[in-house]
């Protein structure tokens, strides 16, 4: 077991009366217990805690009127992730899936795996089916992207980081889970706080899932695994962004932070043979 600390800030200049959904509050599972937890807003608002869709992330939700708002939060989590041996993880087959994976075998907005089908079993159908072939996926992707803030938006989407071969977390992700899903294989975006991620943000990266667990995967290579705090799955990064409103406001400061609690040292990052299950 290890313990990590988050907090973020985020800054809004609020120009017109704005409804909020933060998507920043860490995920409540067997493998990662949250022992304490604060989430705090200049001025004051009503926030409500609510759990939505199938994976039920946790959104808080606030009406602002016209102000500078500032949202703090903090948690300090307990990770216990099972390790298992990877050359032992298989594929579940389609057949077996249990009824509330099944979409994510399916296509989404930025993640075009109908697109990309073709491509996918080109290059990964014939590897032996598992773990490895997962991790095949997720090594492909970052040895031909490069990762260069910028040159992507918030439309872009997996097929088009297929061709310009660069991009940032979340397009990484993408395209992995894309190219999971056109072979067949179940896989969901994550949003995460990572220990060790510079510069410090919000992460993307991927899970797939095999042998009736989610195992986790980063394509970007950009932080230890074992340093990951959940906070919610989706489809793609549409259905987890930490932020979603209706209304006037501008995102004036981000910042966040995730490090190891005191009582937690940094430890290595586990063995190339070990796989996460994180759910």
């Amino acid at each position: 077991m290890s313990k990590i600390q988050v907090r973020t800030t985020l800054i809004y200049e609020v120009r017109q009366p704005t409804n909020f959904l933060f998507n920043i509050g860490v995920e409540q599972s067997d493998y990662q217990r949250c022992l304490e937890e604060h989430f705090t807003s200049n001025p004051e608002v009503p926030i409500e805690a609510c759990n939505v869709g199938a994976e039920g992330n946790r959104l808080h939700r606030a009406f602002v009127q016209p102000c500078e708002l500032r949202i703090d939060y903090s948690a300090l989590v307990e990770l216990t992730p099972e390790v298992d041996t990877s050359c032992e993880v298989g594929e579940t087959d389609i057949s077996q899936l249990p009824p509330q994976v099944l979409p994510y075998l399916n296509p989404s907005r930025y993640c075009e795996s109908d697109l990309l089908a073709r491509f996918a079993f080109e290059e990964f159908g014939q590897l032996p089916r598992g773990y490895q072939r997962v991790q095949a996926i997720a090594d492909w992707v970052n040895d031909h992207l490069d990762y260069e803030p910028g040159t992507t938006s918030g439309t872009t989407t997996a097929a088009d980081v297929l061709l310009q071969r660069a991009g940032v977390c979340r397009d990484y992700a993408h395209l992995a889970v894309a190219l999971c899903r056109g072979i067949g294989v179940p896989a969901r975006y994550l949003a995460a706080y990572a220990v060790d991620l510079q510069p410090p943000d919000f992460h993307g990266v991927f899970e797939a899932f095999l042998d009736g667990h989610w195992y986790l995967f980063d394509a970007t290579r950009l932080a230890p695994v074992q340093g990951f705090v959940r906070i919610g799955t989706g489809r793609d990064a549409a259905d987890v962004a930490f932020a979603t409103l209706n209304g006037v406001a501008i995102l004036q400061e981000k910042t966040v932070t995730t490090v190891w609690a005191d009582d937690a040292p940094h430890q290595d990052p586990p063995p190339a043979d070990e796989a996460i299950a994180t759910a």
